[in-house]
């Protein structure tokens, strides 16, 4: 439902390896506006349990925030004709080294839909094999994976100053009561 307002044109701004941004302009109610949107190809995170029921995190630095954060692990849709679900088998390998026997998707969210049209695609990830992590890039290849039991990764999320959206949604009862 658009409510009367529809994309008349857009025009290229910026052309990244992760994302685009172009310039849209909106008709409604006889005039127009202007929007800048950053289009992105969707992304996975997954919530991955080990058999004692601990959630896999890693701690990586991230250069939007300068520090270091703690999340779960996700990735860019950036292999063309690969699907979510494959993408998050691939991140789960590359991020914490393992593969996952059960796979339920738990939600497809708008990450920010007043400015780009970025899809999350969150997964939980059980009955998990371990190998070798293969990180790609400065970040990955410097992250540390830990394992936390829920309460202890409530206490360690509880000192955060800013917390990992999809981690703190689930953590939170918000894809339903995964961890209690």
């Amino acid at each position: 439902m658009s409510d009367g307002f529809h994309v008349v044109d857009s025009t290229p701004l910026l052309h990244s390896h992760v994302f685009d941004v172009e310039r849209v302009r909106v008709a409604h109610e006889g005039g127009t506006f202007e929007r800048d949107v950053a289009r992105h190809g969707g992304a996975v995170a997954i919530l991955a349990r080990n058999a004692a029921g601990e959630i896999g995190v890693l701690r990586q630095y991230r250069a939007a925030f300068d520090r270091s954060t703690l999340e779960i692990p996700a990735g860019t849709c950036d292999v063309s004709g690969e699907d979510p679900l494959s993408t998050a088998k691939r991140e789960l390998a590359e991020e914490l080294g393992c593969s996952a026997r059960r796979w339920r998707l738990l939600v497809t969210m708008m990450v920010s839909p007043g400015w780009t049209d970025q899809l999350m695609y969150v997964f939980e990830a059980t009955e998990l094999t371990f190998g070798r992590a293969r990180p790609e890039g400065p970040e990955e290849s410097a992250a540390r994976i830990e394992w936390h039991s829920p309460q202890r990764l409530r206490e360690v999320m509880a000192a955060e100053p800013a917390l990992d959206a999809t981690m703190t949604a689930a953590m939170n009862g918000v894809y339903g009561s995964l961890f209690d």
